[in-house]
């Protein structure tokens, strides 16, 4: 199915499959694919008891992180918890996209239970519900981060390479599509609790977020991601370290 789904650019996807797609028959298997897809059209064949036309006027216009945003918010506000269940296990990634944001628009729940709710998508087999796992929570995590590396600690244990990928890349001190972590760019040491039960993980999108939290780390604490690469190394020799150290320093070196 990928290869004959190749489109390189939304306006590029066949009809056909951007019908199904908004439809939420069928999961994306591209960006570009997921670019194509009107949400709202998809939104009314989902959740017609929405007020979507209401939605679309308010923020229709945005890019996709705002309308998927935006989505999660108002299913927390029209459905309450009962749309993490209604959505969370849909056949569409782009419907479960929408619950990690319902998750994070919950009123008062604790981190702790915005977390366990959200530890299944971000263990979802689609790419794209993980990304938007960690993007929806990231807020959150940024407003306590003591709390936040605490309860991640556990995750970097977890069976599941995208539980523990989640745990580093929620924490990157400064990431991608997301504002910066002032408090681990300024002192990466506390998240080193979340990096060091992973320099030898044996998964490469588990040693990717690795190298790429140091990588971000050592933009303003270079001699900190150093000496911890260093002792890394001391202590493995395998080859999953030696890649994660050669990615980490890559704009050092």
């Amino acid at each position: 199915m990928a290869e004959r789904r190749g489109a390189s650019s939304p306006k590029n996807v066949p009809a056909e499959i951007r019908a199904q797609l908004e439809a939420g028959t069928l999961e994306t298997a591209t960006l570009a694919e997921s670019l194509a897809v009107n949400l709202f059209t998809l939104l009314r064949n989902v959740a017609e008891d929405a007020p979507i036309d209401d939605w679309e006027r308010e923020f229709g216009d945005q890019k996709i992180v705002g309308r998927t945003s935006g989505i999660g918010r108002r299913l927390a506000e029209q459905f309450g918890e009962s749309a993490i269940t209604r959505f969370g296990k849909h056949s569409s990634d782009l419907v479960r996209g929408w619950v990690p944001f319902v998750i994070a628009a919950i009123p008062g729940w604790s981190l702790e239970q915005r977390l366990m709710h959200l530890q299944p998508l971000a263990d979802d087999p689609h790419f794209g519900v993980r990304e938007w796992a960690w993007m929806a929570m990231r807020p959150h995590l940024a407003e306590d981060l003591p709390t936040a590396i605490r309860l991640l600690t556990s995750w970097t244990a977890h069976p599941s390479a995208n539980v523990r990928r989640f745990a580093v890349e929620a924490t990157r001190p400064r990431g991608v599509w997301c504002a910066h972590l002032t408090a681990l760019k300024d002192d990466p040491e506390p998240g080193r609790v979340l990096l060091d039960p992973l320099y030898a993980d044996p998964t490469k999108y588990v040693q990717d977020s690795v190298a790429n939290w140091l990588n971000d780390a050592a933009k303003s604490a270079p001699n900190w991601v150093r000496a911890l690469t260093a002792d890394w190394l001391t202590r493995s020799d395998a080859p999953a370290t030696a890649r994660i150290v050669k990615r980490a320093l890559r704009s050092l070196d």
